[in-house]
């Protein structure tokens, strides 16, 4: 709508802003699609999406009939008056982005993804007690972390240490089988390989894990990351962790309607492959 509001204007490239306005449009096209699916499925809670989503399709119908209406009251009583169209377009173009703001902020997902699961084991590791989705959802940001106060980015932000999915030939050799050597005997039956460098934790994802694995993997790192400025001995210290306190974790999140079955996450592309030859050695 901005980009047709501003065509006019600039007449030597009307035809460039309206094409421009069209692929935006198809942009928030996609945007939208693929969210409201995703929240879709989080209400269907009795395994009825077709019926949310068919609900959903009327109210937004009567929501687009009720709106056009509108639209072409206040068209007509701003007809020639540039200054008072464009009052009306800003101040309904923010009144929608806040309102697509509060809403958000009411959604309690139930389902993991790094941030939620940064604040659940932060929580969990500085109380012994699990936050509920509604809770976690008031700590939880909306906007990306760049645009959020620096006192807000400090509060849960391990996710930000961790990558998930690292591709092996991205560390130098000797670097990686000197890490193999030390610490493989903590990682004999895991589907992956924790990698801490510069403060970052890499994750190295076995070509055969599956949706368990990956969040054990994730949470794993995230200890490893919390430990990262505390413990010498980081790998002993997390792999200890993982022993005594995930199950126990994992038990206690679930009780309080979190879904385990997977982490909800970037692609995996780079995966790797490796043979337990002996007790302390894997390779690649």
């Amino acid at each position: 709508m901005l980009m047709d509001l501003i065509s006019p204007l600039f007449p030597s490239a009307f035809v460039f802003i309206v094409c421009l306005g069209s692929i935006s449009r198809s942009f928030t096209g996609v945007a939208s699609g693929a969210t409201r699916a995703a929240l879709t499925q989080h209400f269907a809670l009795q395994d009825n999406a077709a019926d949310i989503s068919a609900k959903e399709g009327s109210q937004e119908t009567v929501a687009m009939m009720v709106g056009m209406a509108l639209g072409m009251l206040v068209a007509r009583i701003t007809i020639g008056h540039p200054l008072a169209i464009w009052f009306s377009f800003l101040s309904l173009t923010m009144f929608h982005m806040y309102a697509n703001y509060r809403a958000v902020r009411c959604l309690a997902l139930n389902s993991l993804n790094p941030e939620r699961s940064s604040i659940l084991l932060h929580h969990f590791t500085e109380t012994g007690q699990v936050l509920s989705p509604k809770q976690v959802s008031s700590l939880e940001h909306v906007l990306p972390i760049q645009l959020t106060p620096w006192h807000s980015k400090k509060a849960n932000s391990l996710d930000t240490k961790v990558r998930l999915g690292t591709r092996i030939s991205s560390f130098d050799e000797m670097e990686i089988k000197e890490h193999l050597l030390s610490v493989a005997s903590y990682y004999t039956k895991a589907k992956y390989l924790l990698v801490e460098k510069k403060g970052i934790v890499n994750v190295i994802v076995h070509k055969d894990s599956n949706g368990a694995d990956i969040l054990k993997s994730f949470i794993h790192a995230l200890v490893l990351a919390n430990n990262a400025y505390k413990s010498k001995s980081l790998h002993s210290d997390s792999q200890t962790w993982m022993e005594n306190q995930y199950e126990v974790f994992i038990q206690k999140v679930k009780s309080l309607g979190w879904k385990t079955e997977r982490l909800l996450s970037s692609p995996i592309i780079w995966r790797a492959n490796w043979i337990h030859q002996s007790a302390t050695e894997k390779n690649d």
